[in-house]
């Protein structure tokens, strides 16, 4: 399963005598490619009717979510950090490392814009991150897909995340997960709850609730087949290295679906759970393998890991078997090119002739039907 920098630093500190300072190293995620600015704003929702599974204090489910979309206008709008502040100290103090040894460094986000009402109805497309993960790994891919006229809502999972920083600076986060597939199950109820609440949160009237997809990366794409195989919203689902696991991976599914894996374990050429879950998908499918890659070159990870490698005492050869030998630059392009184009062919019908075959300009993809 994913491992974030948050276990790669428990695994390693101790055979690695500690993580050494990094301070002044600038996480910077690249500026989305769209001609649309970028508005975000965090929310805070708690589901009044379910008590929180990872709980025993009868206390209701509380999220976090950010929504980015295309903006009307940012000026006098602040640009929003990859992560809240309290939450970016508390995640790099229990890694050991100083608050501010790595510099979250701020996005193209601008926090509460207006929404761009004159470009009409836009799909909503949710993301989920991997186990004990945070939703600000997936920054890169929401602000690149709002530049382009979609609303992304990426959901932080409670006691599931590294930090969810709540209103007023409270940061919580619980052990790291082992239970997989009750987590999933977790998860696909709070992905249910939050478009439950999607009507409530467009206030402007222009989400598109008859067009949602939604992306994962490892646990997030299991919880991405799961939820669709759960709930018909989602019309189209992607998932980046992503696990599978219950009753989806035996019915499979009947929208479309991009299952994105590696050459190493876990992927379709070794997983007879993925390989038996392709062979359930019923409608549009499309494999694509990234080669060189490895199970964190996805997201924000390809960009976060490297620059935590000294810190973290991590050699050549380990540092490449958790983001692979695909050099950064191309694992970001391949995501700002092919996630986007599902999502436009399935939630917008445009023809796509990128995924109609292998492309010369990604010569790194293998590609099967």
């Amino acid at each position: 399963m994913k491992r974030t920098l948050m276990s790669l630093m428990l695994l390693l500190a101790g055979a690695c005598g500690g993580p050494e300072s990094t301070a002044g190293q600038r996480l910077t995620v690249p500026s989305p490619s769209g001609k649309h600015p970028v508005g975000t704003v965090s929310v805070h929702l708690v589901d009044q009717a379910r008590p929180d599974p990872w709980k025993n204090d009868g206390a209701k489910r509380e999220l976090m979510i950010s929504l980015w979309y295309p903006a009307q206008e940012v000026k006098g709008h602040e640009v929003a950090p990859w992560m809240p502040k309290a939450a970016a100290d508390r995640y790099q103090s229990e890694n050991g490392l100083e608050p501010g040894a790595i510099l979250m460094d701020r996005t193209a986000g601008h926090l509460g814009a207006p929404i761009a009402k004159h470009l009409g109805k836009l799909p909503v497309i949710l993301y989920s991150p991997g186990a004990n993960a945070s939703r600000a790994y997936g920054t890169g891919l929401a602000q690149e897909l709002a530049s382009h006229g979609y609303v992304v809502v990426t959901v932080d999972h409670t006691y599931d995340a590294s930090v969810v920083e709540f209103p007023g600076g409270r940061v919580e986060r619980g052990p790291e997960v082992t239970d997989f597939a009750k987590a999933v199950t977790v998860r696909v109820a709070d992905v249910r709850f939050v478009m439950d609440q999607l009507p409530k949160l467009d206030k402007e009237r222009v989400f598109q609730l008859d067009r949602i997809g939604m992306f994962g990366h490892s646990l997030g794409g299991a919880a991405t087949s799961s939820t669709m195989h759960e709930d018909k919203r989602i019309k189209a689902g992607l998932g980046l290295d992503g696990a599978i696991f219950g009753e989806v991976g035996v019915s499979g599914l009947d929208r479309p679906y991009l299952v994105v894996d590696t050459p190493g374990k876990g992927g379709m050429a070794t997983n007879p759970v993925l390989r038996k879950f392709w062979d359930g998908l019923r409608g549009w499918r499309l494999n694509l393998t990234l080669k060189g890659a490895a199970h964190n070159s996805f997201g924000d990870d390809v960009l976060l890991i490297p620059m935590a490698a000294k810190a973290l005492g991590l050699t050549k050869q380990q540092l490449e078997e958790v983001v692979g030998t695909i050099p950064a630059a191309r694992a970001l392009a391949f995501q700002r090119a092919y996630v986007p184009a599902f999502f436009d062919l399935h939630l917008r019908g445009r023809k796509v002739p990128l995924l109609d075959g292998p492309s010369p300009d990604f010569p790194e993809v293998g590609y099967r039907r």
